[in-house]
């Protein structure tokens, strides 16, 4: 959090597109607290060892702002959340300062439904002026623009919808880019060039944080132990924002894409079987999902494996999002640009070639954390430190919308 221990251009901004929703709220009141010795940073990946001197801001030093379509205040935002049982009691009225810090940093966001007056492009540079603002008065070092606004349903047509509006003004504005949501952002094609030519790095897209992330836990696992996957099928019950808006047959498709995907990658085929989501608003913050595995052994036994999971979804986010907020500014601060596929252990959706398994993914995550150890570069097996050879050496730059070779980024 901003406070006087962090002395000017060492600062780093965090500007949230959904500002004043739960994992927002969540992300504010979390960092306060393990700010001020409150709680354990319980969550945060960047918070252990592989991670230390890593060259990563402190929680110290995050400054939070961001856009949001409704005008709820934080500390009203908070206390809702302590009475659901999502933040501790007592938190909110200890971390008075710091929310209402962040809420004075909260700007409108738009496009407000039947809003006419106002072009997609005036919205854009309406965006970035803001963030660039956020920038300038708080003499920033820099800042990451995260999204974790609720799911938009996927577009039709070439208009841009708003998540890639916050997006592009991200990129005018000069920041890093992390999309934590299943919606299009800078995956759109018509933000492709932009993306590529910004010298920007970027990160996503849709956060890893229930039942996808013990799916590529499990996944691996049945094609390590050579058991033959026929069938996996899913519920998920949720209520809160982001249920409301998956009821919406297109966006619970894009959310169930990257579901998908994991599996198809880490079998190496795609199983019989859907994912549902309903939307249950009595739930709120918090929810369910089940899995339903059909599988073969030895001699065809038919087996099956049943999971549950039941979570709050704002406390499984908050810790990644403050992750990927700090190893994202490092990465910039590093000089990296394009996307940042090393970051997938966060992702259902990552950009780039890299594995989908949760053990290899932490792998590379590691590996990542090294090179930004090391200012950008990377670090060969004896501690030698160059340009890198391998996948490091070819590194470049592609269209979010793409499947970049290596998705390490690009050191400019």
């Amino acid at each position: 959090m901003s406070t006087s221990s962090s002395s000017p251009r060492t600062r780093v901004g965090v500007w949230l597109i959904g500002a004043r929703g739960s994992v927002a709220t969540t992300v504010v009141a979390g960092c306060a607290a393990v700010t001020a010795g409150l709680h354990r940073p319980t969550g945060m990946v960047t918070e252990t060892p592989p991670f230390t001197d890593c060259g990563l801001p402190p929680l110290s030093a995050l400054v939070f702002g961001g856009h949001d379509t409704v005008d709820c205040p934080l500390s009203k935002r908070a206390e809702a959340l302590t009475a659901a049982g999502v933040l501790p009691h007592g938190l909110t009225s200890a971390i008075t300062s710091e929310l209402a810090a962040a809420d004075r940093e909260i700007r409108p966001g738009g496009p407000a439904p039947g809003d006419t007056t106002r072009t997609p492009d005036d919205l854009v540079a309406a965006f970035a002026a803001d963030i660039e603002d956020f920038v300038r008065r708080h003499d920033l070092a820099r800042a990451v623009v995260v999204n974790v606004a609720s799911t938009e349903p996927t577009p039709t047509g070439t208009a841009l919808p708003p998540s890639s509006l916050y997006a592009a003004a991200a990129l005018r504005a000069g920041c890093p880019y992390v999309n934590f949501t299943p919606s299009t952002g800078l995956h759109h094609p018509a933000l492709a060039h932009a993306a590529a030519t910004s010298g920007l790095p970027y990160a996503g897209r849709d956060g890893k944080t229930g039942q996808t992330l013990l799916r590529s836990v499990l996944g691996p696992m049945f094609t390590q132990r050579a058991l033959e996957v026929h069938a996996w099928s899913g519920t998920n019950l949720l209520g809160g924002g982001d249920g409301a808006s998956l009821a919406d047959p297109s966006a619970a498709a894009a959310k169930n894409a990257g579901k998908e995907r994991v599996l198809t990658d880490t079998l190496g085929t795609t199983p019989e079987g859907v994912v549902h989501i309903d939307d249950v608003p009595s739930l709120g913050d918090w929810k369910t999902a089940w899995d339903h595995i059909a599988f073969d052994g030895f001699l065809g036994s038919r087996m099956i494996l049943q999971t549950t999971w039941q979570g709050c979804d704002s406390a499984l986010a908050a810790p990644l999002v403050l992750d990927l907020a700090r190893l994202t500014a490092r990465a910039h601060e590093t000089g990296l640009s394009g996307p940042l596929g090393a970051l997938g252990f966060y992702f259902k959706d990552p950009m780039g070639d890299g594995p989908a398994g949760l053990g290899e993914q932490y792998a590379e995550l590691v590996g990542f954390a090294a090179r930004l150890r090391y200012g950008g570069v990377a670090a060969g097996p004896a501690g030698h430190v160059g340009v890198g050879a391998g996948r490091d050496a070819d590194t470049r730059a592609e269209a979010p919308h793409g499947r970049p070779s290596d998705g390490e980024g690009e050191h400019r």
